[in-house]
């Protein structure tokens, strides 16, 4: 099907925001101009996010510039997928109130390595660029930082939000901290892009990218940036350091599981970010919620099965669908429980840690305390607690199950 030009303008400005309605005005004319070109000239428009690889794992709030990159390629555009194994180093400041902890560089490195396979559960692989701007930005010489430096001013970077905050407080503001704006707008010049997608806090960056493109006397690209995806807790962005995370790469029960446990009022965002639903379904769906014609369960079990078939189908979809069903509204046990052999006594805590149901034991502890920990379906809040060895059900939490055997 042949999109016309207004039509992929409306898809590929979906959910973009700004904060300002003269810049969204104002990309979005950029941009139709931009395409306009592309299509005169036959040139595919080189459009690109980059992901700084601070933990292994991809989730769904990658996913968000992701499912974008991926309605450039369908309208023939080549997108470029930028793992930020030097812009990682230096750790963006721009959603913190305090400083990133500076990251192993061996660790930014072994984190990259999976990137780019799970990348390709949502991008085409034959219009796929992947590159690494450790490539350019390690070649770069004193001097060319100070030109980069130069066209920037300290009041710009203290005006943004958490720069101001910080100061105003009297917390301390790295030198560092200023350079990752500059890296990433020389990411836009080497890669000569005509579009980068971000974050909204991501605006000043790409805004940055725009200025040394032209310094450099390239066109500026035009700068899309969408939503935060709020974690599993409904408030916090997403994060595999905090917790309220959906891997891409979690099973198909455990992505479902967490989908479910979304909050009631967040269940918008997820549907206007992660989703393939059209506005026209999610504004049916909020106002049903709204007027309460529709259970807010039965629409978050709407959820968790698109994001679930999103990345392993239907059938795994409906798969998980039942597996939920099963084990936490009738209260029934997964048939596919981890089995672990107990010879002797061993002490609750150590018996969850070695199981890996618990990262650690400090963990295990407080799950203990909390009443997350069930035996045989009985709460156990003894931290002091002895598991002998016989035929019974470890619960940690709502999803994690351990068949016990003597």
């Amino acid at each position: 099907m042949a999109f016309s030009i207004d039509e992929q303008l409306d898809i590929l400005m979906r959910g973009a925001e700004y904060g300002d309605e003269q810049i969204y005005e104002h990309m979005r004319e950029e941009l139709k101009e931009r395409l306009e070109l592309s299509a005169k000239t036959g040139k595919p428009l080189r459009v690109y996010c980059g992901y700084d690889p601070t933990s292994p794992d991809l989730h769904l709030g990658h996913t968000v510039t992701m499912r974008k990159l991926r309605q450039f390629q369908d309208f023939g555009h080549q997108a470029i997928f930028v793992i930020g194994t030097y812009t990682a180093l230096i750790g963006d400041p721009s959603d913190k109130d305090k400083a990133r902890p500076r990251p192993d560089k061996e660790k930014v490195f072994e984190n990259a390595r999976t990137y780019t396979e799970q990348a390709f559960r949502i991008l085409n692989p034959e219009r796929t660029e992947v590159r690494y701007n450790g490539d350019w930005l390690s070649e770069l010489d004193f001097e060319s930082i100070i030109e980069l430096a130069s066209n920037f001013t300290v009041q710009q970077f203290l005006a943004r939000d958490n720069f101001t905050k910080r100061y105003s407080s009297g917390d301390p503001i790295w030198l560092h901290e200023f350079f990752y704006s500059l890296m990433q707008g020389y990411d836009a010049v080497a890669l000569e892009a005509d579009v980068q997608l971000g974050a909204t806090e991501q605006l000043f960056n790409i805004m940055a990218g725009r200025k040394l493109q032209e310094s450099f006397g390239q066109l500026p690209q035009i700068a899309i940036t969408t939503p935060i995806l709020v974690g599993t807790d409904g408030h916090i962005r997403m994060s595999k350091s905090i917790g309220n995370y959906i891997g891409i790469s979690e099973p198909p029960e455990t992505m479902y599981g967490k989908s479910m446990s979304i909050p009631d009022e967040a269940m918008i965002n997820y549907a206007n970010l992660v989703t393939r639903w059209s506005p026209k379904k999610i504004k049916e769906l909020e106002k049903s919620i709204e007027t309460g014609t529709t259970h807010p369960m039965e629409i978050k079990k709407q959820l968790a099965w698109e994001i679930v078939d999103i990345f392993y189908g239907s059938e795994a979809a409906d798969n998980a669908a039942a597996h939920f069903e099963r084990v936490h509204q009738q209260r029934e046990l997964p048939k596919d429980m981890p089995v672990f052999k107990l010879s002797d006594p061993m002490r609750l805590i150590d018996l969850i840690y070695e199981a890996k149901m618990a990262p650690s034991k400090s963990q295990a502890r407080r799950l203990i305390q909390q009443g997350g920990v069930r035996l045989d379906d009985e709460v156990i809040k003894d931290i002091d607690a002895v598991v002998e060895p016989k035929e019974q059900i470890l619960q940690v939490g709502k999803r994690r199950f351990l068949q016990i055997q003597s």
